[in-house]
């Protein structure tokens, strides 16, 4: 079965008829959903549903960003509101261990929630570095500045989504952390030398290298592509993510429509596949920038095809769980989950 190398969103609750006949026509490998698109437990139910067969695939992967705090798609009641990354971080400070275990009970529950309704895979963990030159925009999100801490905290939630049966998606190749500008708005450059992030914000990336996939930095590093922000680089993505950090999973660009690119849609598509990413991801749902991807995009085929297949593999395989005593440890670590 041919997939286009792409994973699209949908613009509201239900799929419009122009919505079902042009993913039924391009096949796209996955979807993503927002908070537009979620109401509760039996629509978001059955918009899944309807969006997998619409591409004709039963499997196909449905992501979501759920990562606590800030970047929570799902809300009480359909899910307990989580502690962002920095909580976990906090408590590393005095207890590693503790910390570790928290993480991981937090995105096993995580994983929990969102296989219930559906969902397969998560756009988490975030292995960002918090720095203090960087934008808010990965604040709270970071588990920490130390590579260390990030790594081992990275490491639980990784395995927390894993043992839920929901795929992970770390992120923001090979690191965020340091851009002083919102990726969403505009093209952050970052011009320390790459002999530093090597010991520092690529350190998390390659200590969870083996992860199912990652999701691309919409950043410049002058020090490694002067001309390309690394999701349309073909050196970053060569050399640094796949060369230095070892990353062999899939590999899906962060959303197209964010401004920090620039161009057509249709080679934004294009550009971020010919640098070596394996699938894109566009997020708005608005139809005249996704049929312009799909021109841009090619049929998943090759390594490709196969890193896809590998990541797909992960999903619905959820280990025995008890959610109830979960969140009770989480409470007594202090990290518990919010109903309201």
């Amino acid at each position: 079965m041919s997939h286009l190398a792409a994973i699209f969103g949908c613009s509201g609750l239900s799929l419009t008829p122009g919505e079902r006949a042009f993913f039924a026509q391009v096949r796209p490998w996955g979807f993503i959903l927002f908070a537009r698109n979620i109401a509760d437990a039996n629509q978001t139910r059955s918009l899944i549903e309807n969006l997998r067969a619409a591409a004709g695939d039963a499997n196909a992967l449905v992501f979501v960003d759920q990562e606590g705090g800030r970047v929570q798609r799902l809300k009480p009641p359909l899910a307990r509101l989580r502690r962002p990354a920095e909580a976990f971080g906090a408590l590393f400070a005095s207890d590693p261990l503790g910390a570790a275990e928290a993480v991981w009970l937090n995105h096993r529950l995580i994983a929990h929630e969102l296989a219930q309704l559906g969902f397969d895979a998560d756009c988490a963990p975030c292995l960002d570095l918090r720095l203090p030159e960087g934008h808010g925009v990965i604040g709270d999100r970071a588990f920490g500045a130390a590579p260390p801490e990030v790594s081992m905290l990275g490491r639980a939630a990784l395995d927390g989504l894993l043992a839920g049966g929901v795929a992970p998606v770390i992120k923001h190749i090979p690191g965020h952390g340091r851009a002083r500008a919102d990726s969403h708005l505009e093209l952050p450059i970052v011009a320390t030398p790459l002999a530093v992030l090597e010991q520092t914000d690529f350190q998390p990336f390659r200590a969870l290298a083996d992860a199912p996939m990652a999701m691309t930095a919409h950043v410049t590093f002058t020090d490694i592509d002067p001309h390309d922000c690394v999701t349309l680089s073909h050196r970053a993505i060569a050399t640094v993510i796949r060369g230095g950090i070892g990353f062999d999973g899939l590999l899906m660009s962060d959303d197209l429509s964010m401004k920090a690119l620039g161009g057509d849609f249709d080679a934004r598509a294009r550009r971020a596949l010919e640098a070596g990413c394996d699938v894109v991801l566009h997020c708005n749902g608005d139809m005249a920038e996704m049929i312009a991807v799909a021109e841009g995009t090619g049929t998943l085929a090759g390594r490709a095809a196969e890193r896809a297949a590998a990541a797909r593999a992960v999903t619905r395989r959820a280990q025995p769980f008890d959610a109830q005593a979960a969140e009770a440890r989480l409470d007594a670590l202090g990290l518990a989950g919010r109903l309201t």
